[in-house]
């Protein structure tokens, strides 16, 4: 077996080993993840029903249940079997849980497989078994009414970073006396301070460390009969009682992929959603036959990068849950500065991305790929996609009420907002507004530091016209719309009521022939009756980072998303939907704060 002392301290790997009974134990800590008797009934007695379930969230709309200690996911699989078949009406299971050191998918298969009696749930999260990079990753079991934010890296982080409170805790970290830094005072301090009222915790030791550590944080702590051969185990409660909930209204004026992005969650939440369009979804920088869904690369700041991964990696998986959304899958991001291959080079080795997620080509491999001859090299992003913006757009809205008019003014109330049209005509009242107009957003919030940049994209829509084997980017596109091919766009900084062009056109057509010149010139015979052409003005801030926040009491923005939208709006339209609806949200703390729009109010304009 490998000692830990041997484990070099950038391996993240758990170091498995199976026993001959066929339970894991992991090398780096020298302990079994779970009983070789029966680890199932132990995280029955232990967990579920130290922690009082179902009962505990028995007339719950939303429960959130912490963990420290993922590990192979036997405690989460329980607990989900559970959830199924005890849920209340309508209910919404949050789980946050904890892990340093993940296993794989297939690991994790093996290890649940001892219980062929959980091989259904077992399935449904081994289907969304994420790539064990670091940071934060959202599992959707919509299917259960369940959402899992799994962070992967260190405890303490993890707890500082996340916004949630949980109502019940599992503490299921290697034993003490072999992980001492997953139960240190430090952790229990934040486990508390991440507790809402009434919140129960369980665990398997009854270490006086740990039971002093809970009393001084406000937990009752009684010491219980153990399960197996463990004579005990520590049941605890927070004092005080859940607080209720009431039903939200939420206004969300826009209707493309930022306003589509928080109706869809803050309809999964339960909410009452209204959506306000002054023309039909997407008529604004949404709008284009496809658009492409692609990370800003930074190879200089990590929390930004990180952001940008978690981003792409949830998008990637809510659009391929939509039928004929995805027309594409991987990107190629050619060379475009003297400075792009060394830049390439260190995004490639970056450890957010799973692996072969960022491949570096050189000019011979790019021109395979692309069937075009070329000079340059690139970044092959295989998480990044095109998709049909219409085949996003109108799922995700299909469950919200839908309103027509353009906002022109929004009136505090004494509880929620008063939204006003061009002729003073009351749209809707409601307990929260979130502006998600891209830069109409400019017009309702004038002092958001938005600035406009007009772009005109075109497109072929002829079937018999291929597009580039694969999607590229560089400083231009050409991408795949599933009945034909759109490529552009211009960048008309500072315009913010263009007209399309003919001269636009010819300027993107420049384009397209300087990287693609067998593509353009497929373009070239395409009849006129195939041609389409678009005009929309992006929203942009002074540091190229979107606005996602709460900009005044009850109202919210989600906006200057620039070219980014397809990518980062779905991740962006979950982190507002939980600041509006009180649940966890899947960004980091630091991340929020980063993004949040009022971030320029102490910072300056500039800040990053």
């Amino acid at each position: 077996m490998t000692h830990p002392d041997d484990i070099a301290p950038d391996d993240a790997s758990p170091q498995l080993v199976w026993a001959e009974d066929g339970s894991p134990r992991s090398g780096r800590f020298g302990d079994v993840y779970f009983s070789k008797d029966d680890g199932l009934a132990e995280t029955r007695a232990v967990f579920l029903q130290g922690c009082g379930l179902p009962e505990a969230w028995s007339g719950r709309s939303a429960f959130t249940v912490g963990e420290l200690g993922f590990g192979t996911g036997l405690n989460i699989v329980a607990l989900l079997d559970l959830w199924r078949r005890t849920r209340p009406e309508n209910g919404r299971l949050k789980v946050f849980s904890i892990e340093g050191f993940p296993l794989t998918r297939e690991e994790a298969a093996r290890a649940l497989a001892a219980w062929p009696e959980l091989a259904e749930t077992a399935a449904g999260l081994l289907a969304v078994w994420p790539a064990g990079t670091p940071g934060f990753h959202r599992l959707d079991l919509p299917q259960w009414g369940a959402t899992i934010d799994l962070a992967v890296g260190d405890a303490r982080w993890a707890l500082e970073q996340w916004s949630g409170g949980a109502d019940t805790w599992f503490l299921d970290g290697f034993s003490p006396a072999l992980n001492p830094g997953m139960w240190s005072p430090e952790i229990l301090t934040l486990v508390a301070t991440r507790s809402a009222p009434g919140a129960r915790l369980a665990t398997f030791t009854v270490a006086g460390a740990v039971r002093r550590g809970l009393a001084e944080h406000g937990f009752t702590v009684e010491k219980k009969p153990g399960h197996g051969r463990k004579r005990e185990r520590l049941e605890a409660r927070m004092a005080g009682e859940p607080r209720p909930e009431r039903p939200v209204h939420v206004a969300v004026v826009g209707a493309g992929i930022a306003g589509a992005a928080v109706a869809r969650t803050l309809i999964a939440e339960g909410a009452r959603v209204t959506v306000i369009e002054a023309e039909r979804a997407g008529a604004g920088a949404s709008g284009f036959p496809a658009s492409l869904v692609t990370p800003r690369l930074d190879a200089g700041d990590a929390l930004i990068a990180g952001f940008h991964a978690q981003a792409l990696e949830r998008a990637g998986s809510l659009y391929r849950a939509l039928p004929g959304a995805v027309v594409a899958e991987g990107v190629l991001q050619l060379e475009q500065t003297p400075r792009d291959p060394v830049r390439f080079d260190k995004i490639a080795a970056q450890d957010l991305w799973p692996e072969g997620a960022m491949q570096r080509l050189d000019a011979a491999a790019c021109s395979r790929h692309l069937g075009e001859p070329t000079a340059r090299g690139g970044l092959m992003m295989a998480q990044a996609l095109a998709v049909r913006s219409d085949a996003v757009l109108e799922p995700w809205l299909a469950g919200a009420e839908r309103v027509a008019g353009r906002v022109a003014r929004l009136e505090p109330l004494a509880e929620g907002w008063r939204v006003r049209d061009e002729d003073d005509a009351v749209l809707i009242e409601a307990d929260a507004v979130v502006l998600a107009a891209g830069w109409g957003t400019a017009r309702l919030a004038p002092d958001l530091p938005l600035s406009p940049v007009a772009g005109q994209a075109d497109w072929i829509e002829d079937e018999t016209l291929s597009a580039p084997s694969v999607p590229a980017a560089w400083g231009g596109y050409a991408a795949p719309t599933g009945r034909g091919m759109l490529y552009g766009a211009t960048h008309d900084r500072g315009v913010e009521a263009p007209e399309a062009s003919d001269e636009a056109s010819g300027r993107n057509r420049a384009t397209l022939g300087a990287a693609l010149p067998r593509c353009a010139a497929r373009v070239d015979a395409a009849p006129a009756e195939a041609r389409g052409r678009r005009v929309a003005v992006r929203a942009t801030t002074p540091d190229r980072l979107p606005l996602c926040g709460e900009w005044r009491p009850g109202l919210f923005v989600l906006t200057g998303m620039g070219s980014r939208g397809f990518c980062v709006a779905p991740l962006l339209g979950e982190h507002l939907a939980a600041l509006a609806m009180g649940r966890p949200s899947p960004l980091s703390a630091e991340a929020a704060r980063r993004l949040s729009a009022t971030r320029w109010l102490t910072e300056g304009d500039n800040a990053v």
